[in-house]
Protein backbone atom coordinates (compact mmCIF):
# COMPACT_ATOMS: atom_id res chain seq x y z
CA UNK A 1 0.00 0.00 0.00
CA UNK A 2 1.12 3.31 -0.57
CA UNK A 3 0.78 6.39 2.42
CA UNK A 4 -2.56 7.30 1.32
CA UNK A 5 -3.39 4.01 1.75
CA UNK A 6 -2.10 3.38 4.91
CA UNK A 7 -3.52 6.49 6.43
CA UNK A 8 -6.75 4.92 5.14
CA UNK A 9 -6.56 1.64 6.75
CA UNK A 10 -5.33 2.96 9.97
CA UNK A 11 -8.37 5.66 10.12
CA UNK A 12 -10.73 2.83 9.39
CA UNK A 13 -9.13 0.54 12.30
CA UNK A 14 -9.40 3.35 14.82
CA UNK A 15 -12.92 4.50 14.14
CA UNK A 16 -14.20 0.74 13.95
CA UNK A 17 -12.08 -0.36 16.60
CA UNK A 18 -11.96 2.71 19.24
CA UNK A 19 -14.85 1.85 21.30
CA UNK A 20 -13.58 -1.21 22.52
CA UNK A 21 -9.63 0.14 23.43
CA UNK A 22 -9.88 1.35 26.84
CA UNK A 23 -6.51 1.31 28.38
CA UNK A 24 -3.21 2.78 27.51
CA UNK A 25 -1.85 -0.24 26.59
CA UNK A 26 -4.23 -1.22 24.54
CA UNK A 27 -4.21 1.88 22.75
CA UNK A 28 -0.65 1.59 22.02
CA UNK A 29 -0.77 -1.96 20.60
CA UNK A 30 -3.88 -1.75 18.11
CA UNK A 31 -3.21 1.72 17.08
CA UNK A 32 -0.08 3.11 17.99
CA UNK A 33 2.71 0.73 16.98
CA UNK A 34 0.78 0.32 13.65
CA UNK A 35 1.01 4.00 13.21
CA UNK A 36 4.63 4.35 13.71
CA UNK A 37 5.45 0.70 11.89
CA UNK A 38 3.08 1.07 9.02
CA UNK A 39 2.46 4.63 8.36
CA UNK A 40 5.98 5.95 9.36
CA UNK A 41 7.84 3.40 8.38
CA UNK A 42 9.72 2.39 11.10
CA UNK A 43 11.07 -1.05 12.62
CA UNK A 44 9.16 -1.54 16.11
CA UNK A 45 11.11 -4.46 16.35
CA UNK A 46 14.60 -2.93 16.10
CA UNK A 47 15.88 -1.50 18.91
CA UNK A 48 18.05 0.36 16.84
CA UNK A 49 15.20 2.29 15.20
CA UNK A 50 12.50 2.48 17.94
CA UNK A 51 12.87 2.30 21.63
CA UNK A 52 10.11 1.60 24.10
CA UNK A 53 10.15 2.73 27.23
CA UNK A 54 12.78 5.14 26.63
CA UNK A 55 14.97 5.97 29.71
CA UNK A 56 17.15 8.88 30.45
CA UNK A 57 18.26 10.70 33.64
CA UNK A 58 16.79 14.01 34.13
CA UNK A 59 18.15 16.14 36.70
CA UNK A 60 16.96 15.43 40.25
CA UNK A 61 14.19 12.70 38.06
CA UNK A 62 15.57 9.41 38.13
CA UNK A 63 14.84 6.20 35.73
CA UNK A 64 11.46 8.34 34.29
CA UNK A 65 10.29 6.52 30.92
CA UNK A 66 9.21 7.73 27.60
CA UNK A 67 7.32 5.47 25.65
CA UNK A 68 9.09 5.57 22.62
CA UNK A 69 11.96 7.23 21.24
CA UNK A 70 12.62 6.83 17.69
CA UNK A 71 16.17 6.86 16.60
CA UNK A 72 18.13 7.90 12.92
CA UNK A 73 21.86 7.03 12.94
CA UNK A 74 21.83 6.58 16.31
CA UNK A 75 20.39 9.86 17.62
CA UNK A 76 17.06 10.18 18.95
CA UNK A 77 14.96 12.02 16.78
CA UNK A 78 10.91 12.07 17.77
CA UNK A 79 9.82 10.92 21.35
CA UNK A 80 6.47 9.34 21.90
CA UNK A 81 4.08 9.88 24.88
CA UNK A 82 1.23 7.80 25.05
CA UNK A 83 -1.99 7.96 27.00
CA UNK A 84 -5.25 5.70 27.75
CA UNK A 85 -7.90 5.75 24.40
CA UNK A 86 -10.56 8.46 24.52
CA UNK A 87 -8.51 10.50 27.47
CA UNK A 88 -8.39 14.04 26.30
CA UNK A 89 -4.82 15.33 25.74
CA UNK A 90 -4.24 18.21 28.02
CA UNK A 91 -0.13 20.00 28.32
CA UNK A 92 -0.15 18.31 31.65
CA UNK A 93 0.41 15.01 29.87
CA UNK A 94 3.60 15.97 28.59
CA UNK A 95 5.63 16.70 31.44
CA UNK A 96 7.99 13.43 30.55
CA UNK A 97 8.23 15.27 27.32
CA UNK A 98 8.93 18.17 28.10
CA UNK A 99 12.00 17.29 30.08
CA UNK A 100 13.20 14.56 27.78
CA UNK A 101 12.78 17.00 24.93
CA UNK A 102 15.54 19.23 26.87
CA UNK A 103 17.75 16.41 27.06
CA UNK A 104 17.86 14.59 24.26
CA UNK A 105 18.68 15.57 20.53
CA UNK A 106 14.84 15.02 19.71
CA UNK A 107 13.80 17.81 17.52
CA UNK A 108 9.93 16.59 17.48
CA UNK A 109 7.89 14.89 20.08
CA UNK A 110 4.59 13.74 20.26
CA UNK A 111 1.19 12.96 22.30
CA UNK A 112 -1.12 10.71 21.45
CA UNK A 113 -4.31 8.17 22.90
CA UNK A 114 -3.97 6.21 19.78
CA UNK A 115 -6.53 8.36 17.98
CA UNK A 116 -5.53 11.80 18.16
CA UNK A 117 -1.93 12.75 18.00
CA UNK A 118 -0.19 15.92 18.41
CA UNK A 119 3.28 17.23 17.38
CA UNK A 120 4.89 19.57 19.05
CA UNK A 121 9.06 21.03 18.29
CA UNK A 122 11.01 24.24 19.70
CA UNK A 123 9.52 26.89 18.21
CA UNK A 124 9.40 29.55 20.95
CA UNK A 125 12.82 28.90 22.53
CA UNK A 126 14.83 26.39 20.90
CA UNK A 127 15.39 22.99 22.57
CA UNK A 128 12.72 23.76 24.55
CA UNK A 129 9.58 21.98 24.06
CA UNK A 130 6.30 24.45 22.86
CA UNK A 131 3.25 24.76 24.93
CA UNK A 132 1.24 24.05 21.75
CA UNK A 133 1.37 21.59 18.96
CA UNK A 134 2.17 22.65 15.55
CA UNK A 135 0.19 19.37 13.79
CA UNK A 136 -3.15 17.98 15.47
CA UNK A 137 -3.47 15.04 13.39
CA UNK A 138 -7.18 13.24 14.70
CA UNK A 139 -8.15 10.16 12.81
CA UNK A 140 -11.77 10.48 13.95
CA UNK A 141 -12.05 13.78 11.58
CA UNK A 142 -8.78 13.42 9.29
CA UNK A 143 -7.61 16.62 7.91
CA UNK A 144 -6.21 15.36 4.62
CA UNK A 145 -4.28 18.52 4.09
CA UNK A 146 -1.77 17.81 7.08
CA UNK A 147 -0.58 14.47 5.16
CA UNK A 148 2.14 15.64 3.30
CA UNK A 149 4.02 17.05 6.26
CA UNK A 150 3.40 13.70 7.69
CA UNK A 151 5.08 11.99 5.42
CA UNK A 152 8.16 14.00 6.14
CA UNK A 153 8.39 12.23 9.11
CA UNK A 154 8.48 9.09 7.58
CA UNK A 155 11.43 6.60 7.68
CA UNK A 156 11.30 6.70 3.55
CA UNK A 157 10.81 10.87 3.16
CA UNK A 158 12.80 11.63 7.12
CA UNK A 159 13.05 15.52 6.51
CA UNK A 160 13.12 17.28 9.42
CA UNK A 161 14.50 21.14 8.46
CA UNK A 162 11.64 20.78 6.24
CA UNK A 163 8.93 20.01 8.51
CA UNK A 164 10.63 22.56 11.41
CA UNK A 165 10.61 25.17 8.60
CA UNK A 166 7.07 24.84 7.64
CA UNK A 167 5.73 24.06 11.89
CA UNK A 168 5.06 27.85 12.57
CA UNK A 169 2.92 28.30 9.87
CA UNK A 170 1.15 25.32 10.58
CA UNK A 171 1.04 25.54 14.13
CA UNK A 172 -1.04 28.85 13.77
CA UNK A 173 -3.30 28.13 10.84
CA UNK A 174 -4.16 25.00 12.78
CA UNK A 175 -5.28 27.16 15.47
CA UNK A 176 -7.06 29.11 13.31
CA UNK A 177 -9.30 26.24 11.74
CA UNK A 178 -9.55 24.78 15.11
CA UNK A 179 -10.84 28.01 15.88
CA UNK A 180 -13.42 29.01 13.48
CA UNK A 181 -14.56 25.22 13.58
CA UNK A 182 -15.63 25.76 17.11
CA UNK A 183 -17.33 28.97 16.40
CA UNK A 184 -19.63 27.63 13.55
CA UNK A 185 -20.40 24.77 16.08
CA UNK A 186 -21.10 27.15 19.20
CA UNK A 187 -20.18 30.67 18.59
CA UNK A 188 -18.69 32.90 21.65
CA UNK A 189 -20.19 36.39 22.12
CA UNK A 190 -17.34 38.05 20.36
CA UNK A 191 -18.15 36.31 17.35
CA UNK A 192 -21.27 37.06 17.27
CA UNK A 193 -20.71 40.64 17.59
CA UNK A 194 -18.40 40.80 15.33
CA UNK A 195 -20.66 39.44 12.44
CA UNK A 196 -24.23 40.62 13.42
CA UNK A 197 -22.42 44.21 13.55
CA UNK A 198 -21.63 44.01 10.27
CA UNK A 199 -25.37 43.31 9.09
CA UNK A 200 -27.16 45.03 11.79
CA UNK A 201 -27.15 48.68 12.47
CA UNK A 202 -28.87 48.92 16.26
CA UNK A 203 -26.94 48.89 19.40
CA UNK A 204 -25.94 44.97 20.15
CA UNK A 205 -27.81 44.09 23.23
CA UNK A 206 -28.95 40.97 25.03
CA UNK A 207 -31.90 40.52 22.60
CA UNK A 208 -30.10 41.08 19.70
CA UNK A 209 -27.10 38.25 20.57
CA UNK A 210 -30.14 36.19 21.63
CA UNK A 211 -31.98 36.95 18.25
CA UNK A 212 -28.57 36.88 16.13
CA UNK A 213 -26.79 33.56 18.03
CA UNK A 214 -28.72 30.61 16.42
CA UNK A 215 -28.88 32.83 12.42
CA UNK A 216 -25.34 33.07 12.87
CA UNK A 217 -25.02 28.97 13.54
CA UNK A 218 -27.79 28.45 10.52
CA UNK A 219 -25.65 30.91 8.47
CA UNK A 220 -22.47 28.81 8.79
CA UNK A 221 -24.32 25.72 8.56
CA UNK A 222 -25.69 26.93 4.49
CA UNK A 223 -22.21 28.12 3.93
CA UNK A 224 -20.32 25.12 4.31
CA UNK A 225 -22.94 23.18 2.52
CA UNK A 226 -22.83 25.47 -0.15
CA UNK A 227 -19.76 25.49 -1.01
CA UNK A 228 -19.54 21.62 -0.69
CA UNK A 229 -22.32 21.46 -3.12
CA UNK A 230 -20.18 24.23 -5.17
CA UNK A 231 -17.17 21.88 -5.40
CA UNK A 232 -19.38 19.16 -6.15
CA UNK A 233 -21.12 20.90 -9.25
CA UNK A 234 -17.43 21.64 -10.30
CA UNK A 235 -16.43 18.67 -10.22
CA UNK A 236 -19.60 16.47 -11.58
CA UNK A 237 -20.84 18.87 -13.83
CA UNK A 238 -24.01 18.93 -11.95
CA UNK A 239 -26.80 20.98 -10.47
CA UNK A 240 -27.80 20.87 -7.31
CA UNK A 241 -30.94 22.33 -6.63
CA UNK A 242 -32.59 23.63 -3.30
CA UNK A 243 -34.58 20.77 -2.36
CA UNK A 244 -34.92 16.69 -2.27
CA UNK A 245 -37.51 14.31 -2.19
CA UNK A 246 -38.14 13.05 1.52
CA UNK A 247 -36.97 9.54 2.23
CA UNK A 248 -39.77 7.19 3.48
CA UNK A 249 -38.85 5.88 7.30
CA UNK A 250 -39.56 2.21 6.88
CA UNK A 251 -36.86 -0.15 6.20
CA UNK A 252 -37.51 -1.84 2.60
CA UNK A 253 -35.12 -4.57 0.17
CA UNK A 254 -34.26 -3.43 -3.11
CA UNK A 255 -32.66 -5.11 -6.14
CA UNK A 256 -30.17 -3.01 -7.66
CA UNK A 257 -29.73 -4.43 -11.12
CA UNK A 258 -32.46 -2.44 -13.05
CA UNK A 259 -30.47 0.85 -11.30
CA UNK A 260 -29.54 2.82 -14.64
CA UNK A 261 -28.22 6.44 -15.21
CA UNK A 262 -31.64 7.66 -16.02
CA UNK A 263 -31.85 7.51 -11.52
CA UNK A 264 -29.45 10.46 -11.93
CA UNK A 265 -31.90 13.13 -12.62
CA UNK A 266 -31.88 16.71 -11.89
CA UNK A 267 -33.50 17.59 -9.10
CA UNK A 268 -31.30 16.39 -6.38
CA UNK A 269 -29.11 17.96 -3.25
CA UNK A 270 -26.14 16.44 -2.16
CA UNK A 271 -25.61 17.03 1.55
CA UNK A 272 -22.82 17.49 3.60
CA UNK A 273 -23.92 14.80 6.03
CA UNK A 274 -24.11 12.54 2.62
CA UNK A 275 -20.25 13.25 1.99
CA UNK A 276 -19.38 12.53 5.34
CA UNK A 277 -21.36 9.24 5.28
CA UNK A 278 -19.25 8.74 1.69
CA UNK A 279 -15.89 9.30 2.98
CA UNK A 280 -16.53 6.47 6.21
CA UNK A 281 -17.76 4.17 3.80
CA UNK A 282 -14.60 5.02 1.68
CA UNK A 283 -12.32 4.72 4.12
CA UNK A 284 -13.88 1.21 5.20
CA UNK A 285 -14.26 -0.30 2.36
CA UNK A 286 -10.31 0.99 1.05
CA UNK A 287 -9.14 -2.04 3.44
CA UNK A 288 -10.03 -4.16 0.33
CA UNK A 289 -9.72 -1.90 -2.53
CA UNK A 290 -7.60 1.73 -3.79
CA UNK A 291 -9.73 4.53 -2.72
CA UNK A 292 -10.41 5.54 -6.85
CA UNK A 293 -12.23 2.91 -7.20
CA UNK A 294 -15.02 3.65 -4.09
CA UNK A 295 -17.16 5.88 -6.21
CA UNK A 296 -20.85 7.89 -5.03
CA UNK A 297 -23.96 8.52 -7.27
CA UNK A 298 -26.43 10.39 -5.77
CA UNK A 299 -30.17 10.20 -6.58
CA UNK A 300 -33.68 11.87 -5.34
CA UNK A 301 -34.22 8.86 -3.16
CA UNK A 302 -31.00 7.69 -1.90
CA UNK A 303 -26.70 8.41 -2.20
CA UNK A 304 -25.26 5.18 -3.96
CA UNK A 305 -22.00 4.40 -2.91
CA UNK A 306 -20.98 2.00 -5.61
CA UNK A 307 -17.18 -0.08 -6.77
CA UNK A 308 -15.53 1.14 -10.00
CA UNK A 309 -18.79 3.56 -11.06
CA UNK A 310 -20.66 0.30 -11.66
CA UNK A 311 -24.59 0.27 -10.77
CA UNK A 312 -23.91 -3.64 -10.78
CA UNK A 313 -21.51 -3.36 -7.88
CA UNK A 314 -23.28 -1.62 -4.90
CA UNK A 315 -21.09 -1.44 -1.77
CA UNK A 316 -23.63 0.59 0.72
CA UNK A 317 -26.71 3.36 -0.16
CA UNK A 318 -27.29 6.24 2.12
CA UNK A 319 -31.05 7.11 2.95
CA UNK A 320 -30.87 10.59 4.47
CA UNK A 321 -33.70 12.09 3.00
CA UNK A 322 -36.14 11.61 5.42
CA UNK A 323 -36.96 14.09 8.15
CA UNK A 324 -37.18 11.68 11.53
CA UNK A 325 -34.91 8.50 10.78
CA UNK A 326 -31.74 8.18 8.58
CA UNK A 327 -30.40 4.40 7.36
CA UNK A 328 -27.43 2.62 5.71
CA UNK A 329 -28.78 0.10 3.20
CA UNK A 330 -26.00 -2.66 3.25
CA UNK A 331 -26.52 -5.57 0.44
CA UNK A 332 -26.26 -9.67 0.80
CA UNK A 333 -25.15 -11.90 -1.87
CA UNK A 334 -27.92 -11.55 -4.39
CA UNK A 335 -27.54 -7.98 -3.98
CA UNK A 336 -30.79 -7.14 -1.70
CA UNK A 337 -30.65 -4.36 0.11
CA UNK A 338 -31.41 -4.07 3.59
CA UNK A 339 -31.93 -0.78 5.25
CA UNK A 340 -30.50 0.36 9.16
CA UNK A 341 -31.28 3.17 10.84
CA UNK A 342 -28.84 4.86 12.29
CA UNK A 343 -28.40 7.78 14.70
CA UNK A 344 -25.25 9.15 13.59
CA UNK A 345 -22.52 9.06 10.89
CA UNK A 346 -20.51 7.34 13.29
CA UNK A 347 -22.89 4.41 13.82
CA UNK A 348 -22.45 3.55 9.94
CA UNK A 349 -18.86 1.45 11.52
CA UNK A 350 -21.42 -0.88 13.13
CA UNK A 351 -21.78 -2.23 9.52
CA UNK A 352 -18.08 -1.86 8.68
CA UNK A 353 -18.31 -6.01 8.08
CA UNK A 354 -21.29 -6.07 5.45
CA UNK A 355 -19.58 -3.76 3.77
CA UNK A 356 -16.11 -4.87 2.96
CA UNK A 357 -17.94 -8.14 2.55
CA UNK A 358 -19.73 -6.48 -0.26
CA UNK A 359 -16.52 -5.29 -1.37
CA UNK A 360 -14.60 -8.78 -1.63
CA UNK A 361 -17.60 -10.63 -3.56
CA UNK A 362 -16.79 -7.94 -6.34
CA UNK A 363 -12.61 -8.56 -6.12
CA UNK A 364 -12.55 -11.92 -5.34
Amino acid sequence: MDFNEKISALTTKVRSECEMIETEEAAKTAFILPFISNVLGYDVFDPLEVIPEFTADVGMKKGEKVDYAILRDGEVQILFECKRSKERLTVEHASQLYRYFAVTNARIAVLTNGEVYQFYTDLEASNRMDSKPFLVLDFGDLDETLLPELRKLTKEAFNLDSIISAAEELKYIGQIKRTLADQFKEPDVEWVRFLTTRVYDRAFTQKAREQFTPLVMKAARQFINDQVNARLQSALGSNFPESAEPETSEPVKQETENDTDAERETGVETTLEEIGGYQIVKAIACSQVKPHRIVQRDAKSYFAIILDDNNRKPIARLHFNGKRKKYIGTFDADKNESRHAIDSLDDIYLYADPIRESVRRYVD
